[in-house]
């Protein structure tokens, strides 16, 4: 069992891969001690209250996680959706993140957002609960983010749209079936369904 202050907040620190410091305030410890752990080197500061385990090796995910515990009601969508699921050359330089319509923007100095705001029931469906760096960060799916890119393909650009959908289709990351009823959900069912047919023709 840790005895010292930092002990604790180091082992709070390894339990959760990312801790903040409003964590600290719930076991009493003053959030000092996060100072004094950065400058010894046994915390990394990765942003406004957010600190991670000097030790722990992170993953190529790392700015997901990030996001998912300072913005928990938000959800990674798009470029960020699509290199996650692997099925993009794109290597997005800001964290794409879905909120509620009538959310506000989260003020986050690091990493950098992309802010999407989508109304029901386009922002519930195809939600996944993935485990990154022991954390549950909320991802759409394959199926929901190909149908996202083609609801924003002014954003993101239709040839990003187009490789999602033929690399998933090639890879069988996804079913026809679930890609329909995204369309349909995200209302771009006409829109898609001259590539949907290119696909099985």
């Amino acid at each position: 069992m840790p005895k010292t202050a930092s002990d604790k907040v180091l082992a709070l620190a390894q339990k959760s891969g990312v801790l903040r410091a409003r964590d600290l305030d719930e076991h009493n410890i003053p959030r000092e001690y996060l100072a004094r752990l950065v400058q010894r080197g046994l915390l990394e500061h990765q942003g406004r209250g957010l600190y991670t385990p000097a030790s722990v090796s992170k993953s190529a995910h790392h700015t997901l996680v990030q996001v998912a515990v300072r913005v928990p009601d938000g959800v990674i969508c798009l470029l960020s959706a699509l290199a996650f699921h692997g099925i993009t050359t794109q290597q997005p330089s800001v964290v794409w993140l879905a909120l509620p319509r009538s959310a506000r923007r989260p003020k986050l100095d690091y990493p950098p957002l992309r802010i999407c705001h989508y109304s029901e029931p386009a922002f519930s469906a195809g939600v996944e609960a993935h485990r990154i760096e022991g954390r549950p960060v909320k991802i759409y799916s394959v199926a929901k983010t190909i149908a996202d890119c083609f609801k924003y393909r002014n954003k993101i650009g239709l040839d990003v749209a187009l490789e999602a959908l033929q690399t998933a289709w090639r890879n069988k990351k996804v079913s026809m079936r679930d890609i329909e009823q995204h369309a349909a959900i995200c209302r771009v069912s006409r829109v898609m369904q001259p590539y949907l047919e290119a696909l099985v023709t």
